[in-house]
Order: structure tokens, then C-alpha cells, then sequence
């Protein structure tokens, strides 16, 4: 029983650790920055960047067009893919939705 109720508290630590934003679709990710075109880097995903806060995160999109971004201040939500980060690279999210600041 004991174990089961760290587990349990274990579980729920990780969870309220999630960086996702309260809304319909709980995984949905919001963030702001400055979208970069991706230079050459040691991982091998992502075709733009995102400096938010102190994490730098790799971009893809099917849904918006991220080279009409690049350079401009902007707010983007999208859902973290799974299997990420690799290669000692960072966090890979899909983007949904840009808008600029």
C-alpha cells in the first residue's frame, strides 16, 4: 500500500511539472519567441527554432508555413511529438497555430 501511494504521488509530481496550457485540447503546448530558420545542428529533426524562456525547442509544421515567420516575434501553440528529444537535441513540436506578437 505504502508503495502504492508514492507511486501514485510520484505520478502527480510529474504531471503539474507539464509545460502544456489549460485549454480544450490538453496537449496543446503554447509558446512565444522568436522563430529561426535551423542551421546545421548534431540532431536531425525540426526544419525551424524557438527560443522561449530558457528552452530552445525544434519546429515542424504540415499545418502553417514557418519560413513566413522567421525572424518575428510570435506566440505558437502545437503538441510536443512524442519520442523527443533525441540526440541530446531539443523537444520537437508540431505547430498548429502562429501568431504574430
Amino acid at each position: 500500500m505504502k508503495t502504492l501511494l508514492i507511486l501514485l504521488a510520484v505520478g502527480f509530481t510529474f504531471a503539474s511539472c507539464s509545460t502544456t496550457k489549460p485549454s480544450g485540447d490538453k496537449s496543446m503546448i503554447e509558446l512565444s519567441g522568436k522563430i529561426q530558420k535551423q542551421g546545421m545542428t548534431t540532431y536531425q529533426y525540426g526544419s525551424h527554432t524557438i527560443q522561449s524562456g530558457d528552452k530552445t525547442y525544434a519546429l515542424k509544421s504540415t499545418a502553417v508555413n514557418l519560413d513566413t515567420f522567421e525572424d518575428k516575434e510570435v506566440i505558437l501553440k502545437g503538441t510536443k511529438v512524442p519520442g523527443y528529444p533525441v540526440e541530446n537535441g531539443p523537444e520537437l513540436i508540431d505547430v498548429k497555430e502562429v501568431k504574430i506578437k
